[in-house]
């Protein structure tokens, strides 16, 4: 019996176990996972945004963080006020387009293998798949709407009160619950250098591909560009897949436009953005232990999405890289922390 206790009473067994609780605990609030990850999401990026600026800009912390708020829910409002109507009837063209080249019989012997390779790896039931899940978002907008919402005021109450809260959840150091209280900290520190940063050097790398791209289209006179910069930001947000992934639509488009002159110089354009994205930013604002071979990479995108659905193809490279960080496997330049 005493051998038992010695053994729970290990740190690496303790740290086990209440990371098992954790995850359980998670599990049972899945239905509020969409909350949970954006307001984490808001309110790290705006934390680092805030904290960027204040560096620059001497103000009040606190004003300063209303000020943030008031501008970014101020585009965003009239963002989705002016632009929804033309996003919707662009994003309606783009899916016509497609559907009526894959529809449309065709004499080129290229364009018609391609089609049946489309057809025999079963790739027409992940785009209609796809598009089941953009109509059920848009039929459930008020949903999103709504937990975007409370997202953003907790992320804001967070901010503004951070060095409270910061104060106030410290004591809990030298309380009852101690033991559990330093192995939440651990994992909650190691979540935020891991789990936030990749976050954060994701949603950087898409916007800067996302211009990118929309001026490389525009150059080359593509329709719909607003529709295609919002496609392409967000499988910009989908690590490696998400390039590959885009280049499907884009080359569909170029042929129906264009003929293959047009998809060989989307093909060229699209190369040279991510040969960018790979060699500067990626080196600029991902550690080296996030460069996850390509396999790995591909491997973890194909469980996380069959778990966690649309997120797991944005947070499946993030949460995995935190597991490796738990787990001990990082690079030499990165700060180990004390357990």
């Amino acid at each position: 019996m005493n051998g038992i206790v010695e053994i729970f009473q290990k740190k690496g067994v303790k740290r086990l176990i209440i990371f098992g609780l954790l995850v359980l605990i998670l599990y049972a609030m899945r239905s509020m996972i969409n909350l949970i990850l954006l307001t984490f999401i808001f309110s790290f990026l705006m934390d680092r945004l805030v904290g960027f600026t204040a560096k620059r800009v001497p103000l009040n912390r606190r004003l300063l963080v209303l000020i943030m708020y008031t501008l970014i829910v101020g585009l965003l409002v009239f963002g989705l006020v002016k632009y929804l109507p033309v996003i919707t009837l662009e994003i309606s063209e783009l899916i016509k387009r497609i559907t009526a080249f894959y529809t449309q019989p065709n004499e080129n012997v290229v364009v018609n293998y391609i089609k049946e390779i489309i057809s025999n790896n079963k790739i027409t039931d992940y785009l209609e798949n796809g598009f089941s899940f953009l109509l059920k978002s848009f039929t459930d907008i008020s949903k999103i709407s709504v937990d975007v919402l409370i997202a953003l005021i907790l992320s804001l109450f967070f901010l503004l009160e951070k060095p409270r809260l910061q104060a106030f959840t410290s004591k809990f150091k030298s309380s009852k619950i101690a033991p559990f209280y330093n192995e939440i900290e651990f994992f909650g520190r190691k979540f935020t250098q891991t789990f936030g940063k990749v976050i954060e050097a994701q949603f950087m790398i898409a916007i800067i591909n996302c211009v990118l791209s929309v001026i490389a289209l525009s150059i080359m006179g593509f329709p719909q560009i607003i529709g295609l910069g919002i496609m392409i930001f967000f499988l910009g947000l989908i690590p490696v897949a998400g390039v590959i992934i885009s280049l499907i639509p884009l080359c569909i488009i170029a042929y129906t436009i264009g003929g293959f002159m047009k998809v060989v110089y989307v093909l060229i354009a699209i190369a040279v953005i991510h040969g960018v994205e790979a060699y500067i930013l990626n080196p600029k604002l991902m550690s080296s232990k996030t460069d996850l071979p390509v396999f790995y990479t591909f491997i973890v995108l194909i469980f996380s999405q069959n778990f966690l659905g649309v997120w797991g193809l944005i947070i499946g490279i993030p949460i995995f890289v935190f597991l490796l960080d738990v787990l001990g496997v990082t690079n030499k330049e990165t700060p180990q922390l004390s357990p």
